[in-house]
């Protein structure tokens, strides 16, 4: 068989038969047709590449093995009117673990009533040794007259029946694992003379920031105003010489998570600001914990968390059965299940397949437009010759 006979008969299977040029009908509709088609085909190519090159995301729902680790709480805050010397972080979960006074990982810094730093910001168990040495320079103004007996007001036991000065009524309560009474209403405490930390408690702000790490179960933490203190099984605040109606918890959440942060995802209370319209407020967040797994393509796996919130705050006016106290309490708890994101490209032969269904697609629709138009302009062309021979 000749080369010639055989292209031959590879012509007969050509699926694209070439009209000659004598038969060939160019016109301005076919061009308009043409450029508008070449255009949506470019759009669409551009937003197909687009897509090919975004990473998508997989995502699948696991039941939660992780147990047994440690999870890491990223706190910032910024207390707006209290001074850090006032200002205390607590920790507790339901296996019965907890942290008073946390310090480690956790930095204060000074802030004026705007908001503007005063001071490099310091760590917690620094500020707290200063703050213990200044309360002992506290001096009682109140002094009981020889062979006189005050009144502890309830908190009497059988070693110490008479609270002479301000710090025994105090001492007292602390030993009874109670909350302090406002200063107003004890005769000790009427003339107790402050220090200056104690005047800065009120003319200061206050950014509380670092990390606490917690036993992976549910619990809560809270950072209230005053010097914590556990009792047995009872966490109390002591807030003296102070009442508790005199803090204003105005406070705004720069930022909390749970676990690594993920970079480009915002948390739900990030930038959240509260003011308090009255001293004395209590505020806590209802956390929802869903432990989160994200796989790169590099087979990287990264485990983090994310989180639900609810929240309100409630004003309190009495605080002397020291059931409650104003603050800012976070109480989390754990979804039973784990999300999975797995990252995902997608593959050349899909990208090529839906780049030919783009290009054959719109050729196919503007060649029927196309044919559309010119048979319509035939018809039209063919009435207006017939109405001028008559």
């Amino acid at each position: 068989m000749s080369v010639k006979s055989f292209l031959d008969k590879l012509r007969n299977f050509d699926a694209y038969p070439k009209p000659l040029e004598d038969f060939r009908i160019k016109t301005c509709g076919g061009a308009s047709v043409t450029l508008i088609s070449g255009i949506i085909i470019l759009l669409l190519f551009i937003s197909e590449v687009r897509d090919f090159m975004a990473v998508e995301q997989d995502e699948e729902l696991l039941v939660d093995t992780t147990r047994g680790e440690k999870l890491k709480i990223n706190v910032d805050v910024i207390f707006h009117n209290i001074g850090c010397n006032y200002v205390s972080i607590d920790a507790m979960d339901s296996s019965g673990e907890s942290q008073v006074n946390v310090e480690h990982n956790i930095f204060k810094r000074k802030l004026d009533l705007e908001g503007k730093p005063i001071e490099d910001p310091e760590k917690e168990h620094k500020l707290g040794s200063a703050a213990t040495q200044k309360a002992n320079t506290t001096t009682d103004v109140a002094v009981a007259k020889k062979d006189e007996c005050l009144s502890c007001y309830g908190a009497e036991t059988d070693e110490r029946k008479c609270c002479n000065t301000c710090m025994e009524v105090r001492d007292a309560y602390m030993k009874k694992g109670w909350a302090m009474p406002s200063p107003n209403s004890i005769d000790q405490c009427k003339g107790l003379k402050l220090n200056d930390a104690d005047l800065k408690a009120l003319q200061e702000g206050c950014q509380i920031y670092g990390y606490l790490e917690v036993n992976r179960v549910g619990g809560n933490f809270h950072i209230s105003p005053g010097r914590s203190y556990q009792h047995g099984h009872i966490h109390v605040h002591d807030m003296q010489p102070f009442s508790a109606r005199e803090f204003n918890l105005t406070h705004t959440i720069r930022h909390l998570s749970f676990g690594q942060n993920v970079p480009g995802r915002t948390n739900p209370l990030d930038g959240l600001q509260s003011v308090a319209e009255k001293g004395g407020t209590m505020y806590k967040y209802f956390v929802k914990i869903v432990p989160t797994m994200w796989q790169r393509r590099d087979e990287f796996t990264l485990f983090t968390n994310q989180f639900s919130v609810t929240r309100y705050h409630q004003a309190l006016n009495e605080f002397s059965d020291g059931s409650s106290a104003p603050g800012v309490f976070f109480s989390y708890e754990f979804a039973p299940l784990m999300v999975k994101y797995t990252e995902r490209v997608k593959s050349v032969g899909h990208f090529a397949t839906n780049l030919c269904a783009i290009v054959g697609g719109v050729f196919t629709v503007a060649s029927l437009l196309d044919a559309a138009i010119f048979h319509s302009v035939r018809a039209i062309q063919k009435k207006i010759e017939l109405g001028k021979q008559r």
